[in-house]
């Protein structure tokens, strides 16, 4: 089976308070997330990870990962020391990709494309903040957000992406997607506004 999910940011201190998320710090949002993935994805399945799995600056976070993993990087994956270490656990490490998911075509970028045509636009980067960005891609059913804070913290297949963001964007579940506060800028521990972008790294 195949699986999406984006915006982990396992080890990042400030995404707790930019997304609201219900966990008390680092250590218990990653073991969750950890938990949350190993309950659902089996050795035999893939997942596609659209961005951000971990944090820029850091070590390639390679303690947690496990195999037939596809990374799209985001701008929080971009700046890591030894990224070529990803290639011993991803099949695959790039910026776009495209894919057949059974008989659908699913387009996979990091950032929001706009896309209306046939099969699906999968993306990260938003988490879940209402901005202008979210009032554009509400319009747009095509374009999936697949971030774990509107896909309850878990790697999902396509129906239930499809289904999550249905919700999301309806409004009609404030239960399900409280709005977080506008994020600190002034938070501890914050990356750069300026991410550092290196290439991507190559099998040897």
């Amino acid at each position: 089976m195949i699986f999406y999910t984006a915006d982990l940011h396992l080890g990042y201190f400030p995404i707790l308070h930019d997304t609201a998320r219900p966990f008390t710090g680092v250590p218990e949002m990653d073991e969750a997330l950890i938990s949350n993935w190993n309950a659902r994805v089996g050795a035999d399945d893939s997942v596609y990870i659209v961005g951000d799995f971990s944090y820029n600056g850091g070590e390639a976070p390679t303690q947690y990962l496990s195999r037939h993993l596809h990374l799209i990087r985001g701008n929080h994956d971009t700046g890591l020391n030894h990224a070529e270490r990803l290639l011993d656990y991803c099949d695959s490490v790039t910026d776009f990709l495209e894919i057949d998911d059974g008989g659908t075509h699913i387009l996979l970028c990091h950032y929001p494309i706009l896309h209306e045509k046939g099969g699906y636009m999968i993306h990260g980067h938003i988490h879940n903040q209402r901005n202008h960005a979210y009032e554009i891609l509400k319009t747009l059913p095509r374009v999936l957000n697949a971030g774990v804070d509107i896909n309850f913290y878990r790697p999902v297949p396509l129906d239930e992406l499809v289904e999550n963001n249905r919700k999301y964007y309806s409004e009609e579940y404030p239960e399900l997607f409280p709005v977080p506060p506008r994020p600190d800028r002034s938070a501890p521990g914050l990356m750069p506004r300026k991410p550092d972008f290196r290439p991507l790294p190559q099998r040897h």
